[in-house]
């Protein structure tokens, strides 16, 4: 690791002094390109993991929303089953007091747990009605359901915590690595972004989304953000269709089942153009095969061609 930095260092030296730097044991210095492409790796590196952890931010919306369901669940079920067997105690309890039911027991009840229990038996027995029985039983066969319904759903969503955690640590070393001045200074000598006011076909949503969204160029992409200062891939493109009144989730998996799918032959302008296998990037398609997008980290939102990455499909949000 320690002759890499050298190396490096050296590559640096040539980038901005110009000067040769000459070896006669060292192993041949990395060039400009093989910087570039190990920069460029590690922006897909961390894109890719940006896009998982937004997608287990949904996944772990989901899982609250059903542990809160399976709560509400719980509480009405055991509010059913405590009415329940109220009902019976104070029917088992006239009957202890006046001597009906032939005492069925209940004075040998070992506790009040198994007394009620009795007594919600001899309750249904002394009315000649299965009914009731099958209710106390629903009852509590419902309870328990949502008793092991809502412990599931909340060791779900401490497992998703806990990941989220392992993901956002995982970000930020790999943030803090791309914005080392090694990797900044190879970045800058590639990137030299500006804006480009270009022209967008149509007045449709997809049309005004896309519109907008040129107008948030030069902002800096930052992971999980969706503006209005910063923005990453998926959450720019949320925001866009936000500004028309559509709303989108924030993760590229997810926006790729929102809409119609279409062709690279068929884009138009507003159309969201998804890149690499696992579709961990997104832009906003504008027309004559260029597109708006948020790329990577040390970024801003630009205009690129959407022939720099391999092109997964696209999918159509409105007209």
């Amino acid at each position: 690791m320690l002759s890499r930095i050298v190396f490096v260092g050296a590559a640096l030296t040539m980038i901005t002094i110009g000067a040769p730097v000459v070896s006669a044991t060292a192993d041949p210095e990395p060039t400009l390109k093989e910087l570039t492409k190990e920069v460029e790796d590690l922006y897909v590196e961390i894109e890719t993991v940006t896009e998982e952890y937004n997608g287990e931010k949904v996944r772990l919306k989901e899982a609250q929303r059903s542990a809160e369901l399976a709560k509400t669940t719980l509480a009405k079920s055991e509010a059913e089953l405590a009415g329940l067997r109220e009902k019976a105690g104070l029917f088992a309890q006239n009957s202890y007091m006046t001597g009906g039911a032939n005492g069925f027991g209940l004075m040998n009840a070992a506790d009040p747990d198994t007394y009620l229990d009795v007594a919600a038996t001899t309750y249904a027995l002394q009315l000649q009605s299965g009914e009731e029985v099958l209710q106390v039983e629903k009852a509590m066969e419902t309870a328990q359901r949502a008793r092991e319904g809502a412990k599931a759903r909340q060791d779900e969503v401490a497992k998703l915590l806990k990941s989220l955690d392992a993901r956002t640590d995982k970000i930020r070393r790999l943030v803090k690595k791309t914005e080392s001045s090694l990797y900044r200074q190879v970045a800058g000598q590639v990137r030299r972004p500006s804006r480009l006011d270009l022209p967008v076909v149509g007045d449709g949503k997809a049309a005004q989304a896309v519109r907008w969204a040129l107008t948030q160029q030069l902002k800096p992409y930052v992971w999980g953000a969706e503006g209005p200062n910063s923005y990453d891939c998926s959450g720019l493109v949320m925001a866009a269709y936000q500004r028309v009144g559509i709303s989108l989730p924030h993760y590229t998996g997810d926006q790729w089942t929102a809409g119609t799918h279409v062709s690279k032959e068929d884009l138009r302008p507003g159309d969201l153009v998804f890149f690499y296998n696992d579709l961990h990037h997104v832009g906003l398609y504008i027309g004559g095969g260029y597109m708006v997008h948020a790329p990577q980290t040390g970024d801003v939102v630009r205009v690129a061609t959407i022939a720099t990455r391999p092109f997964a499909g696209a999918v159509r949000i409105a007209d």
